[in-house]
C-alpha cells in the first residue's frame, strides 16, 4: 500500500477522529492481532465467534499507528496511536479500500464464475507479469474481507490488478464491483456452486453478470465460447464481449493434445501466427482457463509468443490437477474444492488420460458442499457418469455415498469407504504402477488426507 495519512483513512472512512494526530502516515493495513502490525492502520473485525475489538491492546502493542474502530475497550491505553471511530469496522475497511483504488492508475481484472476462478487468475497473473507489475488475489481473498485486502496491497508501481469476486449468496458481487472498479471482466462458466442458497442457475447468472454490468463502455469482457449465457451477458454489458474457447473465438486452442502431464495446443489470436502452447496441468477445462487468460493478454496489447511462454510457464494453486507419480502410478490431486461441473470435468480429464495397456482408473470423490436439496441428484448423476466411462468410482464418506449408489445403479464397479483411513489403505493395496488416481471433493470432504495417506509425493 502507499503511503496514506490518517486524515485521509478518516475522510474516507466517514469515521470521528477521537485521538492523535492527523498527519500519523501508514504503509500497511491489518486486520489480524496475531502478527506484526507496525506502520499500519487495524481494522477490528467482528466475526459470529470472535470480536477482535476485544485484542486492540495486542494491535497497539504489536505496532499499529491507526485504529479504525467501532469502540474501545474500557480502560485501554492508545498512547499516540491514532483511534478513529467508525460505526462498522468491515464497512469502513471496504470504503477505504473503494477509496484507495480512486487512487491508482492500473488496469484492473475482475474474475468470477461458478469454477475455474482461482486457476484463471493464476495463469492471468502469469500471463501479465510478462509485461506488467501485477498485483493479484493471494489464496482465497475474494469476498467482501479479502477483496478490499487485496486491493489495499497493491501501490503506485502496480500496473494491473488480477482479482477475484467470489459469491455464496444474492448481492455480494455488486459491493465487490464497487470497490475494485475493474475494466476487464472474466466470467469462468456458470454451473451450480453454491445453487443451495442461489436457487437456479438463471439465479447464479444474474448474480455473476453483475460483473458484465459493471464494466464501463471501453471495457472487456472476457467468457469461454462454452457457455450458454453468452448472449445473456451481451445483453447485459455496455463492454465489448470477447470470446475464447476450444476451435472458437477470436482467441482459441487448435491441435489440442492432453498427456497424463498436460496439455498442449497451439494458440490462435485473430491476425497472428499460430504459438505453441504447453500447459503443465491436465484437463480440457484447464485449457478454456488459460485462453480466458490469453484473452485478457491480448485486450492488453500482448502477443501471442509472449502470452504463449506465459502460459507455458505459469504456476497454478496447489490442488488444482497437480499430477505426480508414486510407485508408478499417477495421481491426479484436484483436492482444493469441488462442485457437480468440476468434478464432471475431473472425470472427464481422468477418462481421456492415456494409459498402458492395463492401466486402471479411479476416481476418489468426497461430498460437495452448498447443493442442498440438489445434492442428492448431483451425487447420482457424478456416479453415473464416472461409471459410464469406464472408471472405477470411490466414494469417501457417508454425505457422498450416493456417488457409489449412482455409479452401481449402471452394474459398473465402484467401492464406498465411511471414512478416510479405509479408503486410503485400500487404494494402496488395489492401485498398481500404470493405473491412475484421481481425488476431488469440497474442502470439508478432506480428500487431500486421502491423498497423502495413499501416495506419497
Amino acid at each position: 500500500m502507499n503511503s496514506i495519512a490518517a486524515k485521509d483513512i478518516l475522510e474516507a472512512t466517514n469515521g470521528t477522529l477521537r485521538s492523535g494526530e492527523l498527519s500519523v502516515e501508514v504503509s500497511r493495513v491489518s486486520t489480524d492481532t496475531r502478527k506484526d502490525a507496525s506502520s499500519s492502520v487495524f481494522f477490528p473485525l467482528v466475526g459470529e465467534n470472535f470480536d477482535a475489538h476485544d485484542y486492540l491492546d495486542k494491535a497497539i502493542e504489536n505496532g499499529a499507528e491507526i485504529l479504525v474502530c467501532e469502540r474501545l475497550p474500557e480502560g485501554l491505553e492508545v498512547g499516540n496511536t491514532v483511534v478513529i471511530q467508525v460505526e462498522d469496522s468491515l464497512i469502513a475497511l471496504q470504503r477505504f479500500a473503494a477509496w484507495y483504488r480512486k487512487q491508482l492508475s492500473l488496469q484492473v481484472v475482475g474474475i468470477t464464475g461458478s469454477n475455474g476462478k482461482t486457476s484463471t487468475k493464476d495463469f492471468t497473473r502469469g500471463v501479465l507479469a510478462a509485461a506488467f507489475e501485477v498485483d493479484a488475489t493471494v489464496g482465497n481473498l475474494n469476498n467482501h474481507i479479502g477483496l478490499p485486502l487485496t486491493v489495499l496491497s497493491a501501490d503506485s508501481k502496480t500496473e494491473a490488478g488480477v482479482w477475484e469476486m467470489g459469491m455464496n449468496h444474492p448481492g455480494e458481487i455488486a459491493p465487490l464491483c464497487q470497490i475494485a472498479a475493474p475494466r476487464i471482466g472474466v466470467i469462468t462458466n456458470i454451473g451450480t456452486a453454491h445453487i443451495e442458497h442461489m436457487g437456479s442457475r438463471d439465479a447464479i447468472a444474474e448474480e455473476k453478470g453483475v460483473l458484465a454490468r459493471a464494466l464501463p463502455e471501453d471495457g472487456v469482457l472476457v467468457v469461454p465460447a462454452s457457455c450458454d449465457y453468452i448472449e445473456y451477458f451481451r445483453e447485459r454489458t455496455k463492454a465489448k464481449l470477447l470470446v475464447v474457447g476450444n476451435g472458437r473465438g477470436i482467441v482459441r486452442a487448435e491441435s489440442l493434445k492432453v498427456t497424463p502431464e498436460g496439455s498442449e495446443f497451439n494458440l490462435i489470436i485473430e491476425g497472428q501466427d499460430p504459438v505453441a502452447v504447453k500447459l503443465a496441468v491436465v484437463g480440457k477445462h484447464m485449457v478454456t482457463n488459460a485462453l480466458l487468460a490469453a484473452g485478457v493478454g491480448h485486450v492488453l496489447g500482448m502477443e501471442a509468443p509472449q502470452i504463449a511462454a506465459a502460459l507455458s510457464e505459469a504456476e497454478l494453486t496447489s490442488g488444482r490437477l497437480e499430477s505426480f507419480v508414486s510407485a508408478g502410478v499417477r495421481v491426479i490431486d484436484d483436492t482444493y474444492n469441488a462442485n457437480p461441473e468440476s468434478v464432471r470435468a475431473a472425470i472427464d480429464t481422468l477418462a481421456e488420460m492415456q494409459l498402458s495397456e492395463n492401466g486402471q482408473r479411479y476416481v476418489v470423490l468426497g461430498k460437495m458442499a452448498e447443493l442442498g436439496e440438489h445434492a442428492s441428484k448431483a451425487y447420482l448423476e457424478l456416479g453415473t457418469h464416472g461409471a459410464e466411462l469406464g472408471l472405477h468410482v470411490v466414494s469417501v464418506g457417508d454425505e457422498a455415498k450416493e456417488i457409489y449408489q449412482g455409479a452401481t445403479q449402471r452394474g459398473k464397479q465402484a467401492t464406498h469407504f465411511s471414512s478416510v483411513e479405509d479408503a486410503s489403505a485400500w487404494l494402496k493395496l488395489t492401485c498398481k504402477a500404470g493405473d491412475a488416481v484421481l481425488f476431488k471433493g469440497s474442502r470439508a470432504a478432506a480428500m487431500e488426507r486421502v491423498m497423502q495417506q495413499a501416495f506419497s509425493n
